[in-house]
C-alpha cells in the first residue's frame, strides 16, 4: 500500500508525498476534491489506472501526470516502488477561481480525466506548492495562496472540458489601492498574511490581484513582503540592541533560523555579520 509522507493542508488543498516499497494498488474517490498525481521516480514505473470508464497501462516517467477530477473513482495497481505527489484541490476553491477569473458562464465547467501527460507548468506549480509545504513556515501563507491561484488557473486553461476565456486586466493598480495594500502590509509583517486578506482590501479576485500588483511593482506580492520584512530586520538589527530571535518574531520570520536564511540568501550576510558590519 501506497504511505503518504510530508503531509500538509490547509482550507482548500491538501499536498503529500506518496511512496511504497513495493508492488500495491489503491483505490481513491473524493467527492469534493480534484487531484493531481506527478510522478517523481527517476526510474519509470508501470501503472494500470481506470478512472471514468477508461483503462490505461503505461510506463509513467518522472513528471508524467495523472488528473482525476472530484467525484470519479479512480483505481491504480503499479509494479515497483512507487513515488509520486498527489495534490488535492477542492472544487469549491476551483468554481471560485473560474468565477473570479473566466469572462463567460462557468456553471458548467468541469476537469477533463487525464492520463499520463506532460505539462511543465503544472509539474513545476506542483513541485513548489510542496517545497512551500515542506518548510511547515507558518509565515509562508501569501506564498501557498499564490501557488494554488496559479495551480487552480493552469488546470482551467488547459485541462477542463471547454476552452474558457479567462479575463485579462492589464495597467496595475491605482494608485490609492496599492497604497491602500501597502500600508497594510506594513502594519502587519508580524501576521501570517494571506493572498485573500490583501486582494479583499480593494474587493479584487486573489488572481487579478496578485498580477496587478506585479504590473504596479514588478515582484510578486510574497516577494514584496519578504523584502519588507528583510528590510525592517536589517533596521533593527542596526539600531538596536535586541536579540536576533526577537527581531524574526517581530518581523514575522519563524525563528533565527528562518530569518538567517533569508537574510543570507538576499543580503549575502547572516544577521549578526550584517550587525557587526554596521556597528
Amino acid at each position: 500500500m501506497s504511505q503518504p509522507i510530508n503531509t500538509q493542508a490547509c482550507d482548500y488543498n491538501h499536498v503529500q508525498q506518496l511512496q511504497s516499497v513495493a508492488t500495491g494498488e489503491e483505490f481513491c474517490h473524493l467527492e469534493s476534491d480534484h487531484s493531481i498525481f506527478i510522478s517523481l521516480r527517476p526510474r519509470p514505473i508501470h501503472y494500470v489506472q481506470k478512472q471514468d470508464g477508461k483503462l490505461h497501462t503505461a510506463l509513467y516517467q518522472k513528471g508524467e501526470i495523472l488528473i482525476t477530477p472530484a467525484d470519479v473513482p479512480l483505481s491504480v495497481r503499479w509494479e515497483g516502488e512507487e513515488n509520486c505527489l498527489q495534490i488535492q484541490l477542492a472544487d469549491e476553491f476551483l468554481k471560485t477561481v473560474a468565477r473570479e477569473t473566466i469572462a463567460e458562464d462557468c456553471d458548467r465547467l468541469t476537469l477533463q480525466p487525464t492520463f499520463q501527460i506532460r505539462n511543465p507548468q503544472l509539474e513545476s506549480i506542483g513541485s513548489m506548492l510542496f517545497a512551500e509545504y515542506q518548510k511547515q513556515l507558518s509565515g509562508n501563507s501569501l506564498c501557498i495562496d499564490s501557488l494554488a491561484n496559479l495551480l487552480a488557473i493552469q488546470l482551467l486553461r488547459t485541462h477542463t472540458t471547454t476552452n474558457p476565456h479567462l479575463a485579462v486586466y492589464e495597467g496595475g493598480l491605482p494608485q490609492h489601492q496599492l497604497r491602500q495594500v501597502l500600508d497594510y502590509i506594513e502594519a502587519s509583517l508580524n501576521q501570517d498574511i494571506k493572498l485573500a486578506d490583501l486582494a479583499g482590501l480593494i474587493d479584487m479576485s486573489q488572481f487579478h490581484f496578485s498580477r496587478l500588483f506585479k504590473q504596479s511593482l514588478g515582484i510578486s506580492p510574497h516577494r514584496y513582503l519578504l523584502q519588507q520584512r528583510l528590510e525592517k530586520a536589517k533596521q533593527l538589527l542596526q539600531n538596536s540592541d535586541r536579540l536576533i530571535i526577537d527581531i524574526a518574531l517581530e518581523c514575522g520570520f519563524n525563528n533565527h533560523s528562518h530569518l538567517s536564511k533569508q537574510f543570507k540568501q538576499m543580503i549575502g550576510l547572516t544577521p549578526k555579520a550584517f550587525r557587526t558590519t554596521q556597528r
